[in-house]
């Protein structure tokens, strides 16, 4: 039998890491490094490198080199979201056959679950060459906002992978693990995570190895890549006044400017101002380069990126209210995410919260550390208890009535595992079936809410509309993963559904996108 392990599967970057000797300790790769860039780049004849290597291509080859794919993975290629990847990237989104984003590279059309699958086998192999152990199960950490086909299409990846994925958990409840477990400590804490993608805030109530999450909101389009952006955005604005040309329908400049801008981020952390000199952008109509020579202080990226982190706290709200808490009210801030490594954001989360945040714990790190200690709890047969953790649905989860509503049956933020049901009768006289679509959100219009999937409950005895009565069952385990059950009451007969949603991959797909042993 092999190992398991956590593994934190980032926009930006992944990281891997097992229990040893009773603690969690984050695996490096032959060269030391323990944080491994979420790319995967194409190369001749389709073959495939991941992580820094795969990162280096970007600069020359931003057609073939895969970055943020978790920003589409589990969605609609016709989403907002989505079109919002496809004008920032250099390589292609396609259209699935069941509606799906696709990523297209090299004329070849790959699932997003494809692209996780190689960053989850890269860190597979991370581990087996650090530990000397065969690897094949593995805790995974998603954003807490992530619905439900996101993170069934994380389950994918990890079969597509050769991973048996123990369990699914939310990035801040991960985290909370990694600081509480074998603490003994009774706190109400907040974990801020912003990533390179997504931004979540959970409150929980810790006592002593009980993790207990309260509430949960998040924007799953908020993160590191959305900073970088807008300084990107700023420094094109200026290539432009200076050169009289735009450049911004070219994938090669936009991403030579995005790298400038998250190195100028990184600097200004710890400088007040850089100089940001980029070259060979693009030429004029006379033919001649044109480059990039510019100063960014400290002020001017505060202003540029301010915006977005009020949006962080207008979710930090909602969670709070959510829970019946005031910030005065939580003892303990975490933060997660590479992105609260810059000053400015945990000086802010200090001002909203009226403390100074942990510093204590590695914000690229303690994700993967947590995924580490519940994959131990899962797998190991020690007599000590371990932890135990009672995570929250984080949208509302209902069904489409006449109309176009929604009706909820379960609310965000109830405690998982659960299940609820609600009887419904037909709308219309001599009915003889009815279809049941399932929708995640918030809004009362199924229009604005994620379609999870749908389904037919058929051989309805025709009466006057009313009379039938059809009970729906929506039951959600411990992952998070929906299972919803209609029956006729009069005669009986019922359908369920596991939701596999519109928009993933069946299980014969998945099945047939499974690496061999060699990774791809």
């Amino acid at each position: 039998m092999g190992i398991a392990v956590g593994i934190d599967l980032g926009t930006s970057n992944s990281v891997v890491a097992v229990m040893r000797d009773g603690k969690s300790v984050v695996l490096a790769d032959e060269e030391g490094r323990k944080i491994h860039p979420s790319v995967v780049a194409f190369g001749y004849g389709h073959s495939v490198v991941v992580g820094q290597r795969a990162r280096q291509q970007l600069a020359y080859a931003p057609e073939n080199t895969v970055y943020s794919a978790k920003r589409l993975i589990g969605r609609r290629a016709d989403s907002e979201e989505v079109d919002r990847v496809r004008r920032m990237v250099g390589w292609g989104v396609a259209t699935g056959p069941n509606g799906d984003a696709r990523i297209r590279v090299q004329g070849k059309v790959y699932a997003v679950q494809e692209i996780a699958a190689h960053i989850l086998s890269h860190m597979k192999k991370i581990a087996e060459q650090a530990t000397g152990e065969v690897v094949d199960a593995a805790v995974i950490t998603v954003p807490a906002y992530f619905n439900d086909q996101q993170r069934q299409a994380t389950r994918d990846a990890a079969t597509i992978a050769g991973l048996n994925c123990l369990r699914i958990i939310n990035e801040p409840t991960a985290a909370a693990l990694a600081y509480g477990f074998g603490q003994g400590r009774r706190q109400h804490v907040a974990v801020y995570d912003l990533g390179g993608g997504t931004f979540d805030i959970s409150i929980l109530r810790l006592d002593d190895d009980l993790f207990e999450v309260i509430s949960t909101s998040g924007d799953t389009f908020l993160g590191g890549d959305d900073f970088d952006g807008v300084i990107a955005d700023h420094l094109m604005a200026q290539l432009t006044h200076q050169a009289g040309v735009d450049l911004s329908g070219s994938a090669a400049a936009r991403n030579k400017l995005r790298e400038a801008a998250e190195r100028a981020k990184r600097a200004l952390s710890e400088v007040e101002a850089v100089a940001v000199k980029v070259p060979g952008l693009g030429r004029d109509a006379q033919g001649n380069p044109i480059g990039l020579q510019t100063r960014l202080d400290q002020h001017t990226v505060q202003r540029l990126i301010m915006p977005l982190i009020q949006r962080s706290f207008v979710v930090c709200d909602d969670a709070l209210n959510q829970a019946g808490l005031t910030p005065r009210q939580i003892d303990e801030v975490l933060l997660v995410g590479g992105m609260t490594r810059y000053p400015l954001i945990a000086e802010a989360v200090g001002h909203y919260f009226g403390r100074s945040p942990n510093t204590h714990l590695n914000p690229d790190e303690v994700v993967a550390q947590g995924a580490a200690v519940q994959a131990h709890n899962l797998t190991s047969f020690s007599e000590t208890p371990g932890a135990v953790l009672l995570d929250v649905t984080p949208q509302t989860l209902g069904i489409r009535t006449v109309g176009g509503f929604v009706e909820a049956i379960i609310p965000r933020n109830t405690p998982i595992p659960t299940q609820e049901a609600k009887t419904f009768h037909t709308a219309h006289d001599n009915q003889t079936e009815v279809r049941i679509q399932v929708f995640q959100g918030e809004s009362r219009m199924a229009a604005d809410n994620e379609l999870l999937g749908d389904f037919v409950l058929g051989d309805l005895e025709p009466m006057e509309r009313g009379k039938v009565k059809v009970k729906v069952n929506f039951a959600i385990d411990a992952d998070g993963i929906v299972k919803v059950t209609a029956q006729d009451l009069h005669t009986g007969n019922n359908v369920d559904m596991l939701i596999e949603a519109c928009s993933n991959l069946s299980a014969d797909e998945v099945q047939e996108m499974k690496f061999d042993d060699l990774g791809f």
